[in-house]
């Protein structure tokens, strides 16, 4: 045990040292590592073994958390090593042996500038109320982004903030604003638990991590009502996918509601994706929804499709289309036409604009 122990110790410590994003453990492969998006195999480190992955697991995990594992097959918890490195960890089966996937949390939050992502970002950050979602694929920095912007919040002025995740990814120093932090299981039952308890505990934003149900959604869409400001993230591709992902969560007897609801609350949706830079690493191509008179209009009159051509012909209302992005990054030399074309949602459109 001890020698697995040693073995998963340099691993982590191997991760900070090649500025690696991810680690990821399987049965019968060299522990790998993701760097610039590309996967890594560490071939000088032994092939794992069912026994190398359940100990490397069993040894970060708590009672409680084998428990839950072992009884559901999977789970996601927050890792910390020494007070070196902070990760995101899931934990699963797979043809009955045990994998895992740890994503690395930078240390600290980075400022937009920093991230590459518009100024104009911030500006929802300023808000009273409302309803902001970042969104797109897995692993493409939408929990760093939102961190980003409750951070701007913590800095430029006194409120109370809840952040609701599965598990807690980056943590906050307080700063002007009162920041409370819970985690899901181990600090509530589930989200829409957190959702309800918050309307009596006088918060006025609120970050949470996935919005996974309709119950969640709901409250988090009333909450955008009442005078709270509220941010969140979906796995989705774009701004009019994310509002249809929304409305179809519901039974068709409650999407009249839930569409003038989202209508009345939604600030915004900011839908991003990490593409390979020339020079190495990755940078953020996105798209830019503002919900504004005519976007509402859009929504409450169930005219969804219509919004991906109101955001490409709106620039001078600040919106922001994902081909329009992906242009600029080729023009800049940021990125190739090979790269934009797999990440564009529309490669024919990206190739006029192009001409």
């Amino acid at each position: 045990m001890n020698d697995v122990k040693k073995i998963f110790d340099d691993l982590i410590l191997q991760i900070t040292k090649e500025k690696a994003s991810d680690l990821h453990l399987s049965v019968g492969r060299h522990p790998t590592l993701r760097m610039g998006g590309e996967l890594t195999p560490l071939v000088k480190k032994p092939v794992l073994t069912p026994k190398d992955t359940e100990e490397m697991v069993f040894s970060i995990l708590s009672e409680d958390q084998r428990t839950r594992f072992l009884e559901k097959k999977s789970i996601d918890f927050s890792y910390v090593f020494e007070d070196k490195a902070r990760f995101r960890v899931n934990v699963f089966f797979q043809r009955g042996f045990i994998s895992a996937a740890f994503r690395l949390i930078p240390a600290e939050i980075q400022k937009l500038e920093e991230l590459n992502l518009p100024s104009i970002l911030s500006e929802f950050t300023r808000r009273e109320q409302g309803f902001f979602l970042v969104v797109g694929p897995t692993g493409h920095g939408k929990s760093t982004t939102l961190a980003s912007l409750i951070d701007i919040i913590n800095h430029e002025r006194a409120e109370h903030i809840l952040t609701i995740e599965d598990p807690i990814e980056y943590q906050f120093i307080q700063d002007k604003s009162i920041i409370d932090q819970r985690e899901v299981y181990h600090d509530t039952p589930d989200f829409h638990a957190a959702l309800r308890t918050m309307f009596r505990q006088d918060v006025n934003v609120a970050m949470i991590g996935e919005m996974r149900d309709p119950e969640t959604i709901s409250t988090a869409v009333t909450a955008g009502e009442t005078g709270h400001l509220i941010f969140s993230s979906l796995h989705t591709n774009s701004a009019s996918q994310t509002i249809h992902r929304i409305i179809d969560a519901f039974a068709s007897t409650q999407q009249d509601q839930i569409r003038s609801q989202l209508a009345s609350t939604l600030l915004g949706v900011f839908s991003q994706r990490l593409v390979p830079r020339i020079s190495g690493g990755r940078i953020p191509a996105y798209e830019l929804l503002i919900a504004n008179t005519a976007v509402r209009n859009l929504i409450r009159e169930n005219k969804v499709h219509e919004i991906d051509l109101f955001i490409e012909t709106s620039s001078q209302a600040g919106m922001i289309s994902l081909n329009q992005s992906l242009i600029d990054l080729i023009r800049n030399g940021q990125i190739s036409m090979e790269s934009a074309k797999s990440y564009s949602l529309n490669a024919k459109g990206l190739e006029q604009l192009m001409k």
